[in-house]
């Protein structure tokens, strides 16, 4: 399995996440199906089937999770340093060269991903377009709305 890049932050969400379903999910889901079959014929019983279709769920993203974890390379952004270049984990700075509004994103991974919060994911086209440019650099994306220039203005590994 390839390695998937992931900060330090999103590691610590997914670890937390497997905690929860460990600890929490599990032997409730574990208790709903044992109360359902105290309940009698299994066969019609709707308890009995929602909670195995959850403990199904739950199972599948306990493996999931693992399965991220295991092929995680945690990169610490506030630790790399790229002379200045875009990289993962890098914070920057850009402005639309046509509107002139200013926008910050951070580069995570795909599970890290929020655009309300300015996290595009690795594998976007802005981020694609970013990864190996510097301050005063233009990147040209692809978007829906037709190919949109970026002037980058500010660099930060935080």
């Amino acid at each position: 399995m390839a390695t998937l890049p992931i900060t330090k932050r999103g590691a610590e969400k997914l670890k937390a996440e497997l905690h929860k379903l460990k600890t929490v999910d599990r032997p409730w889901v574990i208790g709903a199906i044992a109360e359902a079959r105290a309940q009698g014929d299994l066969s019609e019983n709707a308890e009995y089937e929602a909670a195995k279709d959850r403990q199904g769920f739950i199972e599948g993203r306990i493996q999931e999770v693992e399965g991220k974890l295991s092929a995680a390379q945690i990169i610490d952004p506030a630790a790399v340093n790229a002379d200045g270049k875009i990289v993962f984990g890098t914070t920057v700075e850009l402005e639309d060269e046509d509107s002139g509004q200013v926008v910050k994103y951070q580069i995570v991974g795909e599970d890290e991903a929020d655009l309300k919060l300015g996290l595009i994911n690795i594998g976007s086209p802005i981020a694609r377009a970013l990864i190996g440019k510097e301050v005063g650099d233009t990147a040209e994306v692809q978007a829906p709305g037709g190919v949109k220039h970026y002037e980058v203005i500010a660099v930060h590994y935080i």
